[in-house]
């Protein structure tokens, strides 16, 4: 599903009303569709009490309509008309005709949000690109104290939280905190960047009727469990350990020996035919008793517990028995083991998919110009502050663009990037790129991110180009995320709940 930007977004409007479908049947599927997912998140809308909130604007015209068919469905619905509409609005007309109650003022609001299910953020969506004031501010005031005395409703923005920029996720300080976004006909960048996954809740995208050929040319795209399917490498029943590749992960060291336990773990689960471990031989006996299925590679040490920089003799030759190479997680940073590394990753080697973690990354940010010394397509999975020192940009300047950074430096880089965290942003050397649905702050713990990476590494293994490994081991990552939130919640999960999840995640997918 792609991803527009607000200019995008009104240019598909404009090529669907030029090829015959009207703007006021696009407001019509809009505001119904919003209706509907109102009622899917109620459960029933039956006598709820839902407050609408209304601009000036389309935003505005599509909250008449929703207002509308929640009336029609027996909700209790309260429509501040906040800003001035046409005469001969059609929508409008038909709200007046209703029972809807309409206010064109804010005197009863407070009152209202004492004890409403529902408030509609209807008032600019992708209009608002200038600072809100009057009456729009105070409006979103009073829902934001309202929400701050523990009042119980839930705050659902239509298309966009009014406020928040629909390219870039910038703020405005009366922007709320919604619980859900319904985003029309196709998700907005700033849903998944600067402040927008903080902003927006959980975010539902909506069909209002705009063909998908009218945005093909756009390179942004909102991974999906139908492209996710598809893109699931098959499972022939005349298989052997062979046909579903070989993973040699070079992980751990002393202060992270669980580490190297979840990158393997992710390969297997993943579906990787065979995978070895490549750790200091001092800490095998200690992983033997947890990974059984894994073969391994005992490697020399500089010091007991780290690799030592002559283990790539050992490491480099064996990379001709594999067809992907999984390194960096908890491999720690002392010199003799960043020696290692660089040795491994510049060193000669098979044309192979190399995903690169943790360690490794620390490593290749202190070597200059290293893309250049790494000159295959390789998948780096960062996480912002991994990013911030590979670019030598602030966290902060990260997190408010994560988007057009992981681009840029894809395609600086000529390597396939992994930008975790909410709404991961996966990008590619030639310019495209895919964002993650998933934002869950249960998955902000520890070895979360190893776990991601055996999870690519094993989809590579299993001839998925680097791009599409990266986007389908996101996407099955978040899901696994999800099933364990489902059953333990969000607070408390652990990398290791993930791990027999995973194929649960995969199966789920294949019966879709």
């Amino acid at each position: 599903m792609k991803i527009l930007s607000a200019s995008r977004m009104k240019q598909a409007d404009l090529e669907c009303i030029q090829s015959g479908t009207p703007a006021a049947t696009l407001m019509e599927n809009a505001g119904k569709q919003v209706a509907s997912e109102v009622r899917k998140i109620l459960g029933e809308v039956f006598n709820k009490k839902i407050i609408v909130l209304t601009g000036p604007g389309n935003n505005g015209g599509d909250g008449l309509v929703a207002a509308r068919y929640l009336d029609g469905w027996e909700a209790k619905v309260h429509l501040f008309l906040l800003g001035k509409r046409s005469e001969n609005d059609s929508n409008l007309k038909l709200v007046n005709q209703s029972r809807i109650l309409v206010y064109k003022n804010l005197d009863e609001l407070d009152r209202l949000l004492r004890d409403a299910d529902i408030v509609i953020d209807a008032l600019f969506g992708t209009g608002s690109n200038r600072p809100i004031e009057g009456i729009y501010k105070e409006a979103l005031g009073k829902v934001t104290e309202a929400k701050q005395k523990n009042y119980s409703f839930k705050i659902i923005a239509l298309d966009l939280p009014s406020g928040l920029n629909a390219d870039n996720g910038y703020c405005d300080p009366s922007c709320l905190n919604t619980d859900y976004t319904i985003t029309l006909g196709y998700p907005k960048i700033g849903l998944f960047t600067g402040r927008g996954p903080e902003k927006a809740g959980k975010v539902i995208v909506s069909d209002i009727g705009i063909p998908d050929y009218m945005v093909r040319d756009v390179k942004l795209e909102l991974l999906t469990g139908k492209w996710a399917k598809n893109a699931l490498p098959g499972r022939p029943l005349n298989a052997n350990k062979g046909t579903f590749g070989k993973v040699l992960t070079v992980a751990g060291s002393i202060n992270y020996i669980g580490a190297a336990y979840l990158a393997c773990s992710g390969a297997m689960r993943a579906g990787a035919g065979l995978v070895t471990l490549a750790i200091p031989v001092s800490l095998q006996a200690i992983l033997a008793c947890k990974l059984n299925e894994v073969t391994y590679l005992p490697l020399s040490e500089s010091v007991k517990g780290f690799i030592s920089e002559d283990s790539s003799l050992e490491v480099l030759p064996a990379l001709n028995n594999y067809d992907v190479l999984l390194i960096g997680c908890g491999l720690g940073q002392q010199d003799t083991t960043a020696a290692f590394i660089r040795s491994v990753l510049f060193g000669k080697k098979p044309a192979m998919p190399i995903v690169i973690d943790a360690d490794a990354l620390n490593v290749l940010a202190k070597s200059n110009e290293w893309w250049q010394k790494l000159m295959m397509d390789a998948i780096l999975t960062p996480h912002p502050g991994e990013m911030s020192r590979l670019t030598g940009l602030k966290v902060e300047e990260i997190q408010s663009n994560r988007i057009d950074t992981a681009m840029l430096f894809a395609q600086k880089w000529g390597k396939t990037v992994v930008l975790k965290g909410a709404y991961t942003v996966i990008a590619s050397a030639d310019g495209r790129c895919r964002v993650s649905p998933f934002a869950n702050p249960g998955m902000a713990s520890a070895g979360t991110g190893d776990v991601l990476a055996g999870i690519i590494a094993g989809l590579a293994a299993q001839g998925l180009d680097n791009f599409d490994a990266a986007c389908l081991g996101v996407w099955l990552h978040g899901q696994a995320g999800e099933i364990v939130k489902s059953e333990l919640g969000d607070t408390g999960m652990l990398a290791g709940d993930l791990i027999p999840v995973v194929p649960k995640a995969i199966k789920k997918l294949k019966e879709s």
